[in-house]
């Protein structure tokens, strides 16, 4: 074979080469994009996994699992789930219990005796010897009646100096037309503490009384409440300023057509109610108790709390064991979290025996073990959910997920967790606080909204004179009235 065959053939070879070297530059750049492809797809499958996931522990949440209120729960309320174990005894009022049952508030007004059937054609009637009272049984009704005063000054010609003097009226009849203070203490209480809108308030007052009270005096009676209560109020704040220990709650409402924020601060004795635009830290100051307090704070761990390093920070407990209890639900693997729920029930159980016993403290055993278990706990969590790695060329801090964060709170906030097994004054649970602002709950699912910041601020004026007069004994209808009366300060007496 000549030298011109073999640089022929070599010349073909290379052709054949570059050819070769082009398609697999193609199919490197074709696998590329495949393994990029393969990548996008795996990471929007990982995304639609988390999102189905999330999705069903949404659908699945209700108030025995959540911090959702029993309110949203709709006509689908959950299967019981009490965290309560069964005491063995029976339902109903057990041996010894002090019954509270309907008993006669007064005297009977009236009287009336029915005598045997057979005497009514007995031509003895009359003549039997009488043998006492058979049975005795008692009707409780009321009466509705209207009662209209005439007020009238007098005008008389004066003997010693021949001018007209007149008589002058009460300072509390003000106009030609108005209504006293027990129908103006009725339509508050109606509107407030039975949740009783403006206009069913005047139709239930013109049908039971026949007044045809229009709901514009209905609105202003409530409004001049609100006004008269301001200073007892204030009153109320600066008093829970001074107590030792306050539970801190918030919830939302529509107020002129913007959802704002009532936040709660109360205790045993004073309930205070104020309304913002805003939730967090902006609104809590607005409600202006927790810049300036000391003492112990019981709330459900939301973030902007811990913006108070002045006060001492209680957690609820009750709040955890429910989203201790949804984890269990959603996630059965997660067997750490049982654990968590049985200790703090524990923990509860000891520290409520300690107190029945007269207790000032648990002893070294009990918080020592407690404390062991509860950091064995914590870690078995870690351990069960381990922080994925983050992606290269990720910006940012990588996401913990919901359960790895729960589990990184109960370490970061374990002393304010814990608190109740050391302070007794410190309660399990945020329930007072629940308890004050669940009437601006049922107010919104009655009423639906606010129509005015000035009707909302008015409504929580009233419920922290009111709350706080029911906390002190003191009838609801009675408070209102010395309040229409001037004198709100009674309730501090």
């Amino acid at each position: 074979m000549s030298a011109i065959d073999y640089k022929k053939m070599y010349h073909e070879q290379v052709l054949k080469t570059e050819q070769l070297e082009k398609r697999l530059e193609v199919m490197t750049a074709m696998l590329e994009t495949l393994n990029h492809n393969l990548e996008t797809m795996n990471q929007t499958l990982e995304k639609q996994n988390q999102t189905i996931v999330e999705l069903n522990e949404k659908l699945n949440k209700n108030s025995k699992n959540s911090s959702k209120p029993p309110s949203s729960d709709g006509l689908k309320k959950p299967s019981p789930k009490s965290l309560r174990q069964p005491s063995g005894k029976k339902q109903g009022g057990q041996t010894g219990h002090e019954g509270k049952g309907f008993s006669l508030l007064k005297k009977p007004d009236k009287t009336e005796d029915y005598i045997p059937s057979k005497c009514n054609t007995c031509s003895n009637y009359g003549k039997c010897k009488f043998n006492g009272i058979a049975d005795t049984r008692y009707e409780v009704d009321i009466v509705v009646n209207t009662n209209v005063t005439q007020h009238r000054a007098l005008s008389y010609i004066c003997e010693n100096t021949g001018k007209i003097i007149t008589g002058a009226f009460p300072n509390n009849i003000t106009s030609t037309m108005q209504y006293g203070n027990n129908l103006k203490g009725l339509v508050v209480s109606l509107n407030t503490v039975g949740m009783v809108s403006f206009n069913r308030t005047h139709e239930i007052l013109s049908a039971v009384f026949n007044i045809p009270i229009s709901t514009g005096t209905i609105h202003t009676m409530v409004r001049d409440c609100a006004t008269k209560v301001t200073e007892t109020v204030e009153r109320i704040r600066l008093a829970c300023i001074d107590s030792v220990l306050n539970h801190f709650d918030e919830t939302g409402s529509r107020v002129d057509k913007k959802t704002m924020w009532f936040h709660n601060a109360s205790n045993e004795r004073y309930t205070y109610l104020t309304v913002s635009p805003k939730r967090g830290h902006l609104g809590m100051n607005d409600c202006n108790v927790l810049p300036h307090f000391q003492g112990i704070a019981v709330h459900d761990c939301w973030q902007s709390y811990w913006m108070y390093p002045g006060v001492q920070h209680a957690i609820c407990c009750a709040h955890l064991l429910r989203e201790l209890t949804g984890i269990l639900e959603n996630h059965p693997e997660q067997t750490w979290s049982k654990q968590m729920i049985e200790l703090l029930l524990r923990m509860k159980k000891v520290r409520d025996k300690a107190v029945e016993s007269n207790k000032e403290s648990l002893s070294y055993y009990h918080l020592h073990g407690f404390n062991i278990e509860y950091e064995a706990i914590i870690n078995t969590a870690r351990i069960q959910n381990p922080i994925k790695e983050k992606a290269p060329n990720k910006r940012g801090r990588q996401a913990k997920g919901k359960v790895r964060a729960l589990v990184e709170r109960l370490s970061e906030y374990k002393e304010s967790i814990c608190l109740f097994t050391k302070n007794f004054i410190v309660p399990f649970d945020n329930n007072q606080a629940e308890r004050d602002i669940r009437m601006i709950k049922i107010k919104t699912k009655v009423s639906g909204c606010f129509r005015t910041k000035e009707g909302a601020d008015a409504f929580a004026k009233i419920m922290s004179y009111i709350g706080t007069a029911h906390k002190h004994g003191i009838n609801t209808f009675v408070a209102v009235k010395q309040a229409l009366n001037g004198q709100s300060d009674f309730i501090f007496e």
